[in-house]
């Protein structure tokens, strides 16, 4: 059990910035481009619902990114789409935890998306409003992330992409351990980094989405099988495999 510190969250969470793209939030007030543009919340994009802009953002999204890839597949392209946006998510909300000890308002409706943003996926928060943070412990980083995101963006890709329950949840711990990854380098949050995410991985949605011992996956998010893809570092496989095992990466 490690005390975290709480630090007051400031309006534009600038001490998330030297983090990295991955874990940069800016707020809609403090962008000017973001104010001018029709940008949807990821309630909207949850529920399939359009946009004047975009049409449907998920579908918008996974087209551009089998464009810039040259996917085969669109399932290709929503895995690794999918696997953006949570690394973002999960970037966001852990930097938070361990930086401030706790986390802003980071409901599906307060945060806004650009579909036809580059990578890392851009975020925008509506306002870091006082007195509405919640705390940076394992089980709101659950509640927010998981629950209040993650669910139902697979839920979204499942029925739209036919992914496999394995695959997304495999995408997510891989994410999340991504994400911690970074923050490990720093030694004055990284025991605060370990902490929580040895138990956000012990959650029942992740748990044995990862090897305990090696972190590798046990499932795998099809990269391999863009041209000229190859295997990721934490791939079940270690080397790309032939047509054969193709009907079991997922």
């Amino acid at each position: 059990m490690v005390l975290l510190l709480v630090v007051d969250l400031d309006p534009d969470l600038v001490a998330l910035r030297p983090l990295g793209g991955y874990f940069v939030l800016r707020t809609i007030g403090s962008s000017p481009e973001a104010s001018r543009r029709a940008l949807p919340t990821l309630a909207q994009v949850y529920e399939n619902s359009s946009s004047d802009v975009y049409g449907n953002p998920m579908t918008f999204r996974v087209r551009k990114v089998a464009s810039a890839l040259r996917a085969p597949e669109p399932r290709i392209a929503a895995s690794i789409a999918h696997q953006g946006l949570a690394a973002r998510l999960w970037s966001v909300a852990l930097g938070c935890a361990v930086v401030y000890g706790r986390i802003p308002d980071l409901a599906p409706g307060r945060l806004h998306w650009d579909p036809d943003g580059s990578a890392p996926d851009d975020l925008w928060l509506s306002a870091v409003e006082p007195g509405e943070s919640r705390p940076g412990d394992a089980p709101t980083l659950a509640d927010v992330v998981l629950h209040g995101h993650l669910e139902p963006l697979a839920a979204t890709l499942r029925t739209e992409y036919r992914l496999a329950t394995g695959l997304l949840w495999g995408n997510a711990a891989s994410a999340l351990t991504g994400a911690a990854r970074q923050l490990l380098r720093r030694p004055d949050v990284a025991a605060r980094t370990r902490d929580l995410t040895a138990e956000l991985l012990a959650h029942p949605l992740l748990a044995g989405a990862l090897d305990a011992g090696t972190l590798r996956r046990r499932s795998c998010c099809l990269y391999y099988r863009l041209p000229d893809g190859g295997v990721c570092g934490d791939c079940c496989f270690t080397r790309a495999p032939g047509p054969s095992a193709r009907g079991a990466s997922g």
